[in-house]
């Protein structure tokens, strides 16, 4: 669906279901570069079994447009505006690497609205090179390469997808390439106040890892899952585009948690 933020058109799957206000609505926030087509399957099952499902492009990336923001503080306050325009007040927050971050940048804002908040491959802070930044500001299908060749296990690497006839490091090199990656990157590194947003946190939380993400190593997602009082789920084999690359793992983890709820 097509909705108006900040007086800008801004593209939101919904999971193949119109969106229902009523019931509610799990947001899938993605991470840097990519857009709603990372949550294809986690959205589709939502949508048909009881919620709604509202997976935003951010501006200036993919089918949104406008600029894209620069902060993850201005993306926080970006998704209360987004959920308000289409009158969300029951949330379960999903975000994945930075899309976490913007979760924790909303949690606070929503306030009873806000029933879970789940990250996914990601820590209450994600550093990133200045090296692979300023290969972004170059050449974003550059910088794309390089963080997809680090961003799947090895059996991805070796050609194997959870999807026949689908490869989703080329889905994730279409996407990435074609976005404001550097300036994604680049909130992601500026971005320090994760851990005191983690620490206010007080509705359920659910943390999902990656045994074999070297973008954002577990040691750092553990941390977070200390600081929110749950145990993580660790996914086997699996890295940083957790997804994409483990959709039917992540979803089955998403359901456990959020269907208990």
């Amino acid at each position: 669906m097509r909705i108006t933020v900040d007086q800008q058109d801004i593209f939101v799957a919904t999971g193949g279901v119109p969106f229902d206000s009523s019931k509610p609505t799990v947001v899938f926030l993605h991470g840097a570069g990519m857009d709603h087509r990372g949550w294809a399957l986690q959205a589709r099952w939502f949508a048909f079994h009881g919620f709604s499902v509202f997976a935003p492009d951010y501006p200036g990336h993919s089918l949104s447009k406008g600029e894209p923001l620069t902060s993850v503080k201005e993306l926080g306050n970006w998704l209360i505006r987004a959920l308000d325009a289409v009158g969300a007040t029951s949330v379960h927050l999903v975000g994945h690497s930075q899309g976490f971050l913007v979760a924790l940048e909303a949690a606070e804002g929503l306030k009873d609205r806000l029933k879970s908040i789940t990250a996914m491959a990601t820590a209450a802070s994600i550093p990133v090179n200045p090296a692979l930044i300023e290969t972004a500001q170059k050449s974003a299908g550059t910088a794309a390469g390089m963080m997809l060749q680090w961003g799947f296990g090895q059996a991805t690497q070796m050609g194997l997808s959870p999807v026949p006839g689908m490869q989703p490091i080329a889905i994730g090199y279409q996407i990435m390439s074609n976005n404001p990656l550097a300036i994604d990157l680049a909130a992601c590194s500026q971005y320090e106040t994760g851990a005191a947003q983690a620490a206010k946190i007080t509705c359920p939380a659910h943390v999902i890892l990656a045994t074999e993400d070297k973008m954002t190593p577990m040691k750092g997602g553990l941390a977070l899952a200390e600081t929110l009082g749950v145990t993580a789920d660790c996914i086997e084999g699996a890295g940083h585009m957790l997804p994409i690359e483990a959709p039917a793992e992540c979803l089955a983890s998403l359901r456990k948690f959020i269907q208990a709820i």
